[in-house]
């Protein structure tokens, strides 16, 4: 018995934020059920491939020199360029048309190094656009950025988008998100909620409005109490285990001190629920036809959007599928709807 039905969905997914690699650097990655190199050549443009060179299995990333606009590796100094095309064997005359590396579409925006993975080795299929407040330091304060490794399958945490209920059990807010839309067009969604904010001062009216591209990209604006926009990001390392890497910025106020202050703030407060849904991830059983409730969120409509990722199909036959381990809870600060809100269960 698997951990899930889901092999490794294909899309647009985040392998870094741009300072994890300089010129000329060369650093390991272990993504798609793989190892990936992602290195950057001489004019500053990243690149992700297979991490082990075709001639003997040597990985680039452990020893492999970037020289100029191509990888060496540290083996026999055959050489690649971003392409993954060989163009040099030292001790030779010729190169080898044979031995090629894999080679991942990978762009930057947003602040983010992003690779495309497809099983098939599949084109894009569609743009992860550019988000205007990650691109406006003038109203938008620096980023700050959560990186969480969990052993889940992706599926299983974003499915929290469409579980409201979740959010009173688990993160004792006083009521669940109310959900005003949620549709789907291709390999997009658009969710939009209206949700109550506890704070020290009482609780506040605010609005969530989430968008993902694939299974590997979202944006979601939260409004309220400040404007504050978070990128989201799940990669999936294997079928059952994922990096989820987090962004935000929020909207200047006007006062530095303020601005951190509100942003730290926030943060610690998504990070905190972050830590409190990560026992329940990891230790759920996926169910493959689960006995909802009538005001349940849209499970349905989200499971058979996200089946579209699935290159290689997915094999439901059976009913449970349980983790294959035991995994404790992590230590969490309290949350604010804990300080200021009520238990939900007695």
């Amino acid at each position: 018995m698997t951990r899930s039905p889901f092999p490794v969905p294909f899309g647009w997914f985040q392998v870094g934020w741009p300072g994890d690699v300089a010129p000329g650097e060369a650093k390991p990655l272990r993504f798609f059920g793989g190892h990936q190199v992602l290195w950057r050549d001489e004019d500053g443009v990243a690149h992700v491939q297979d991490a082990f060179c075709p001639h003997l299995g040597a990985h680039l990333a452990h020893g492999g020199k970037v020289v100029k606009c191509e990888i060496a590796c540290p083996f026999h100094g055959w050489r690649f360029d971003g392409e993954g095309t060989n163009t040099l064997i030292p001790y030779s005359g010729r190169t080898n048309a044979k031995g090629r590396l894999r080679t991942f579409p990978t762009i930057e925006r947003n602040g983010l190094i992003m690779a495309w993975y497809h099983p098939f080795g599949d084109e894009p299929k569609w743009e992860v656009p550019e988000v205007a407040e990650f691109n406006d330091p003038e109203h938008f304060t620096a980023v700050q950025t959560r990186h969480y490794t969990i052993e889940a399958p992706w599926q299983d945490l974003a499915e929290n988008g469409a579980d409201s209920a979740q959010f009173r059990f688990v993160h004792n807010t006083e009521q669940g998100p109310e959900l005003r839309g949620y549709d789907v067009d291709g390999p997009r969604t658009s969710m939009r909620s209206l949700q109550k904010f506890p704070t020290p001062r009482g609780v506040v009216d605010g609005t969530i409005d989430a968008d993902s591209w694939g299974p590997g990209f979202s944006v979601i604006h939260f409004g309220g109490i400040v404007d504050t926009v978070l990128m989201g990001c799940n990669t999936p390392v294997s079928a059952n285990s994922c990096e989820m890497r987090f962004t935000f910025t929020v909207r200047k106020l006007g006062d530095d001190a303020l601005d951190s202050t509100v942003g730290d703030a926030f943060v610690n407060e998504v990070h905190n629920q972050v830590i409190q849904d990560t026992p329940i991830w990891e230790n759920k059983a996926y169910l493959a036809r689960p006995a909802l409730a009538d005001t349940d969120g849209p499970f349905t409509k989200f499971r058979k959007w996200a089946s579209q990722f699935y290159a290689e199909g997915i094999d439901t036959s059976a009913e449970v599928y349980e983790p294959d381990g035991s995994y404790p809870a992590g230590e969490v600060g309290p949350t604010a709807s804990q300080k200021y809100g009520s238990a939900p269960i007695a």
